[in-house]
């Protein structure tokens, strides 16, 4: 018999500015999709405070979401800053999770330096 394989890390990364109207409007939903998915990890980065960590990724449309499975993004790109939105984006990709995402390396590159300098350890 094998051992039970853990299951995945995801996470949802908010990527917004401080200066931006539609990201300070949306960090209340953004906190509510959060706080039923506690499963999750979620997280807030302010594109100007973590300039360094974003490194040629240009965000041009508040909100982008970052959404990753482990070490590997699944979705990442500007969504409507609505609740049911994010909430249904979220739970598609979960429910139907797989190896092959069609996500540019760029995203991936940008996860890999999100979780060294800016989130949390998990």
């Amino acid at each position: 018999m094998e051992p039970e394989k853990p299951a995945p890390q995801w996470w949802v990364i908010c990527l917004c500015a401080q200066w931006c109207g539609v990201c300070g409007q949306w960090r209340e939903a953004f906190d509510q999709v959060a706080a039923k998915r506690t499963r999750i990890h979620f997280a807030w980065v302010d594109i100007e405070d973590e300039a360094d960590a974003l490194g040629d990724v240009d965000v041009e449309t508040f909100p982008t979401i970052l959404i990753a499975r482990d070490s590997q993004a699944v979705f990442f790109g500007p969504i409507q800053p609505s609740v049911a939105h994010l909430g249904r984006l979220i739970d598609n990709l979960v429910e139907h999770a797989t190896s092959s995402t069609g996500v540019g390396q760029e995203a991936n590159a940008l996860l890999g330096r999100l979780k060294a300098d800016v989130l949390p350890k998990m």
